[in-house]
């Protein structure tokens, strides 16, 4: 009866062993932020954006260096000039100055929505290659540690599987069309445009 009882449990052992051998078991790591931004895709799209954002970004830099020039001659006529210049040219500052961080506000939202626009694209096509490979390497599970809110503590280099993504996905990008699942958006990836600086100006001497 213990013979027969031993019989069973060995293949029963067996039987569970196999099936977990059958099953994917191993956890890969990507930071999908950046393998995005590092496909040829991804480098072309970063370009495309910096190049339309350069003219606006060129008028807000010469709006700033307006700005700069004002402050410049409210500070050195501080003790020449009249209270009534004086006040004008404060007047003047604050409302460019006002004008300016509306103009930035109103860039930084059409690149925002540029750069969406972008990661819905992009983002389909990497989630597509990542379950690829992930179901021919017999990965259990991708976890994305782009962001810092992720909960991994710590996950060694050698199942960082970045390269592997970024490698695959320039190979095949030209007949990849295959949206991902529903419910899967990518976060945002790309550099925004660099915030000017809207120093406030130097109060003045009320008369």
């Amino acid at each position: 009866m213990k013979s027969k009882l031993l019989v069973v449990f060995t293949m029963a052992v067996a039987a569970a062993m196999a099936a977990n051998a059958q099953a994917p078991t191993k956890v890969g790591v990507i930071a999908i932020q950046g393998a995005i931004a590092a496909t040829k895709d991804g480098q072309k799209a970063i370009a495309e954006l910096d190049s339309k954002a350069a003219p606006k970004r060129k008028e807000l830099d010469q709006k700033q260096t307006d700005i700069n020039n004002l402050k410049d001659q409210l500070n050195k006529g501080s003790n020449t000039l009249s209270e009534a210049t004086k006040a004008e040219l404060y007047k003047n500052i604050q409302q460019k100055t006002t004008s300016l961080q509306r103009d930035f506000e109103d860039a930084q939202a059409d690149m925002d929505q540029e750069q969406q626009k972008m990661l819905q694209q992009l983002g389909q096509k990497i989630l597509a290659v990542i379950e690829r490979y992930a179901r021919d390497n017999g990965f259990a599970m991708v976890v994305d540690v782009s962001s810092p809110q992720t909960p991994v503590m710590y996950a060694s280099p050698s199942i960082d599987i970045t390269k592997e993504i970024i490698d695959l996905y320039d190979k095949n990008s030209a007949s990849m069309s295959a949206p991902a699942p529903a419910g899967k958006t990518p976060p945002p990836v790309l550099p925004t445009t660099p915030r000017p600086t809207v120093p406030k100006p130097p109060p003045t001497k009320q008369p």
